[in-house]
């Protein structure tokens, strides 16, 4: 596939209530209670719904309010829709913490939204075009809070933010937690990484069933500098028992790019 990302498949699956933005914060409550590791930490209760505006139409969105000075702001994009990916995935929620919770040090603005078709978004699931809802979401942070911003997208959501966002002066790093080389029987490429100058941090376990270690190292080593791949021992595709660990380098890598 010569320029992006079609229909990646994604089983990130996470049951239980809908996305509606009117159950916003009982939501988040709700996934903060999830059984964690000792000394989880809880993102700042300041939630506020956000009017984004998307090519196929309205997008459901939520806002977690950051500190006033904060030096910069955040993106976090979800997992694919058609295997459950909302806005209130857990990994997509945990990174959203580790960019705003007051105990990691960073308190950002973290922006997350419901692709098309999605929850209570307009528009219907495309596969591609979904990195003009990425376009969108940046859009509004730019001039929402006018600053540097950070993009991390999960799965399909790294995909789909590698695409919208390498080239953005506005964008000051992109982070793709768990970028998927294979699945459902098919393999995916990321050609366009050839030419992408922002700064890249792929993040993922070592035992992440949708890309194998040395898929990923290949498409790694295709990317323009400048680039980074961490792997995370013994974490599957989801940061299974390992969303701690995911955390912490998720804050050091926004720390290292908005110092």
């Amino acid at each position: 596939m010569a320029h992006g990302v079609a229909r990646i498949p994604d089983f990130a699956s996470q049951p239980g209530n809908p996305p509606l933005i009117a159950n916003a914060r009982k939501i988040e409550t709700a996934m903060s209670a999830t059984p964690l590791p000792p000394g989880h930490l809880h993102a700042t209760a300041r939630l506020r719904t956000v009017d984004l505006r998307g090519p196929a139409g309205r997008l459901e969105a939520v806002l977690n309010e950051g500190s006033a000075n904060a030096p910069a702001a955040a993106l976090v994009c979800h997992p694919h829709p058609l295997g459950g990916g909302t806005l209130h995935n857990k990994v997509v929620y945990h990174a959203m913490k580790a960019l705003n919770a007051p105990d990691f040090g960073l308190q950002l603005p973290v922006l997350r939204f419901n692709f098309r078709g999605t929850g209570r978004s307009e528009g219907e699931h495309h596969g591609k075009a979904e990195a003009g809802d990425v376009t969108s979401a940046v859009d509004w942070l730019a001039r929402e809070f006018n600053r540097p911003l950070l993009v991390l997208g999960f799965s399909f959501g790294a995909a789909m933010s590698l695409l919208a966002c390498c080239g953005d002066s506005r964008v000051k790093a992109l982070g793709a937690l768990g970028l998927p080389t294979h699945a459902d029987g098919r393999d995916y490429h990321y050609h366009f990484l050839e030419g992408c100058m922002t700064p890249k941090l792929f993040l993922n376990g070592d035992r992440d069933e949708y890309a194998p270690a040395a898929d990923l190292e290949q498409v790694v080593a295709q990317a323009a500098e400048p680039r980074r791949l961490v792997f995370i021992p013994g974490a599957d595709h989801f940061f299974s028992n390992q969303l701690s660990a995911m955390q912490a380098i998720v804050a050091d890598w926004a720390k290292e790019h908005i110092a």
